[in-house]
């Protein structure tokens, strides 16, 4: 993965920086408008879409986990994908060649876009909440949604 476009904040924030990550989070999530003040006191408001992302960014910290910042259109590498999607780099392959994500070629390597890895994720989601919610409706049809069935060896 190339990381010269991309911002990242591997860490989670050190006890020192807790406190004030915490206090950060309480202002941006009340109500009114955020404005950035400048080394000259200038004020200039914050966009929404700016504001939106300082939230989630501040809130992930609050929270102790890591944070990346990366372009849509970043390339990726089959086993960087694979790490991000939690599955093997053989089985992102086989995902690839049966067309199911999108993806170039650079040289011999297969290389992915982050939106277009981002966009399977999501798609994966969906089709995994479906599944789940059509077994629990068979369950419930079948009336043993919430009767115990002991395995059958």
């Amino acid at each position: 993965m190339t990381t010269s476009q991309s911002i990242c904040l591997p860490a989670p924030p050190a006890e020192a920086d807790k406190q004030q990550v915490s206090k950060i989070y309480r202002m941006l999530i009340q109500t009114g408008v955020a404005c950035l003040v400048g080394p000259d006191n200038s004020k200039i408001e914050l966009p929404s879409s700016i504001y939106n992302a300082l939230v989630q960014i501040v809130e992930h910290m609050q929270e102790g986990k890591a944070i990346a910042l990366l372009p849509l259109m970043e390339e990726i590498s089959t086993q960087a994908a694979a790490d991000m999607l939690g599955v093997s780099r053989q089985f992102l392959v086989s995902e690839l060649e049966a067309g199911k994500i999108s993806f170039h070629r650079v040289g011999a390597h297969r290389r992915i876009y982050l939106k277009d890895l981002l966009d399977y994720q999501k798609e994966r989601e969906v089709k995994r909440a479906a599944s789940i919610d059509r077994m629990l409706r068979l369950s419930e049809d079948a009336g043993t949604y919430d009767k115990f069935v002991p395995f059958e060896e």
